[in-house]
This record gives C-alpha cells, sequence and structure tokens, in this order.
C-alpha cells in the first residue's frame, strides 16, 4: 500500500476555486494539525520533566529566577493548552467536512487565511467583525 503524497503549500496554493477543500488539501491542513499538535503535546511533556527536575537552591536570587522561569513556561503551556483544544476541533471539523468553512457566513475561510491559521474557523471578514463588535461592546 503506498501512502500518497502530501501536498506542498505552493501546491496547494495554486490549486483553482473549484479544487477549494478537495481531498488533497484535507490531508494537507490535517497533516500540519497532527504534527502540531503532536509540538504541543511534546512540549507538555517536557515541562513536566522540568518541573519535576527542579532543585533547590539557596540563593535567593537564583530561587526567583528559576520560580520566575517557570511560570513563564507554564503561561506557555496554558496557551498551548487553549491552541491544542483548537487543534483538536479543526481536526474534528475535517472529519465532519465543516473545515475551510466560515462558521459565521458559511463562505469559503480561503488558503492563505488557513495557510497562516490552520485553526481558523472564521472568514477574514466575520473574524474581523466580531474583533470590532468584542472592541465596540466588550466581551
Amino acid at each position: 500500500m503506498s501512502k500518497k503524497k502530501i501536498l506542498t503549500e505552493a501546491e496547494v496554493l495554486g490549486m483553482g476555486e473549484k479544487d477549494y477543500m478537495n481531498a488533497e488539501q484535507l490531508a494537507f491542513f490535517k497533516q500540519r494539525l497532527e504534527h502540531l499538535q503532536q509540538e504541543i503535546l511534546k512540549n507538555a511533556g517536557q515541562t513536566i520533566e522540568n518541573l519535576r527536575e527542579t532543585i533547590l537552591v539557596p540563593d535567593p536570587a537564583d530561587r526567583a529566577t528559576i520560580e520566575e522561569e517557570h511560570a513563564l513556561e507554564l503561561r506557555t503551556r496554558e496557551r498551548e493548552r487553549k491552541l491544542l483544544k483548537k487543534v483538536q476541533q479543526s481536526l474534528a471539523r475535517i472529519e465532519s467536512g465543516e473545515y475551510g468553512w466560515c462558521e459565521e457566513t458559511g463562505e469559503p475561510i480561503g488558503l492563505p487565511r488557513l495557510i497562516a491559521r490552520t485553526t481558523a474557523t472564521l472568514s477574514l471578514e466575520a473574524q474581523e467583525r466580531r474583533e470590532l463588535r468584542q472592541k465596540l461592546f466588550g466581551d
């Protein structure tokens, strides 16, 4: 059984409108999302190891520096945890056939936007409207 070749970014961008979210494009984005998911999970495992390996240092300044580094690492992992949820939702959208289509308008999100932000669920116009509403009315 031969493994199907995954398209390159240039090949995806070079496809016509009629090819939007065809099987090859979906495979391209699925591979990207799965790779991102693996990276996030690997980083989380590394953070756990780093925190376990912490040694006690007598100097308060050194201890404060280490604690600050740990706090920064934990904040980074928290952002990645939220991203992981979006990645998993995007993978589910690929399976359901909804990936690449704006949740608000049903219009195509667009290949350049999806390449830049694989977890996008809104077209650029819908995202801008949402951000403007948030700015005007708050969350």
